[in-house]
């Protein structure tokens, strides 16, 4: 069995540490776990890795977040893989800072990336580690908040969160996402 891992982030320098591109920071975690090495191929960069006889494959789109379900779409019919075997990681406002839940579809939130899976893709019928960045800006902060660097002492959490988000991921593609969502959504 195979799956479709997919951080979400920007790329370039100016995004690099930024709560918006936790996804691509979990991805890089994922693969330096497993063993594995990102190549630029076609609008994402992709790794191919092995857990426990299972596939994974991730990939970090290089389309820029708001055209994230491109890069999506293309791996997903490439790769032949499922909707229901796709896990995107995206960042989440409305959960506090560190917070996972894992949800195997729902709406957009207002994030841009997970539109357009959803327009792409053609629903939201993919899970979805929600990683919580807290929503700590004052009022008409949010893009400079998104797209800020974690706080001294979110970075000192981040490799404990990141250990925490890699292991669901695992959970994810060999127990399942019922027991990962018992497990991991408390």
């Amino acid at each position: 069995m195979k799956f479709l891992v997919v951080g979400l982030g920007n790329i370039g320098p100016d995004y690099v540490d930024t709560r918006h591109n936790i996804g691509f920071m979990i991805a890089d975690g994922l693969a330096k776990d497993l063993g594995g090495d990102f190549d630029n191929i076609k609008l994402a960069y992709y790794s191919e890795l092995s857990f426990k006889g299972k596939k994974i494959h991730v990939i970090k789109p290089t389309t820029f977040m708001n055209l994230s379900g491109k890069a999506v779409n293309y791996w997903m019919k490439e790769l032949k893989i499922a909707p229901e075997n796709v896990l995107v990681l995206v960042d989440d406002l409305a959960l506090p800072f560190g917070k996972l839940r894992l949800k195997l579809q729902g709406g957009s939130a207002g994030h841009n990336g997970l539109k357009s899976i959803e327009e792409v893709c053609g629903g939201q019928n993919y899970a979805r580690l929600r990683f919580g960045i807290g929503n700590n800006f004052p009022k008409g902060r949010q893009v400079d908040y998104v797209l800020g660097k974690f706080d001294k002492q979110e970075v000192k959490d981040l490799p404990i969160l990141i250990n925490r988000s890699i292991s669901l991921i695992k959970s994810f593609v060999t127990i399942g996402p019922a027991l990962t969502m018992t497990e991991f959504n408390k």
